[in-house]
């Protein structure tokens, strides 16, 4: 757990082609570019390495992130944290429209 007023952090997964077979990823993405990969964002107040642990074992988990989950993406996310909750909760939204809009396969929940 990180310490201090601005212990929450923004993450991402990048998640298995798979996921793309699920009726409701793709509802919600239908503009991804298949050159980009899919990927799960998030918020915790956790070290992000933990919170991926978690999802793969099931606690507290989004479904995409425990059955395809691959492996963090901290290029994507590192250099945004850490910061405040009502920070993360935000930039949380922020960083899946802008992945979106990218053309990555993106589910934030």
């Amino acid at each position: 757990m990180i310490k201090g007023p601005h212990r929450h952090s923004v993450y991402v997964i990048e998640l298995d082609r798979a996921v793309l077979l699920e009726p409701r990823f793709l509802k919600a993405n239908p503009e991804y570019n298949p050159a980009k990969p899919c990927v799960y964002v998030g918020m915790t107040g956790l070290a992000p390495a933990e919170r991926f642990a978690k999802h793969k074992q099931g606690i507290k988990a989004n479904r995409f992130a425990q059955l395809y989950g691959l492996r963090l993406r901290p290029d994507l996310y590192e250099y945004l944290n850490p910061m405040p909750y009502a920070g993360a909760q935000e930039m949380e939204v922020e960083l899946a429209v802008g992945l979106r809009e990218e053309g990555y396969g993106v589910w934030q929940a």
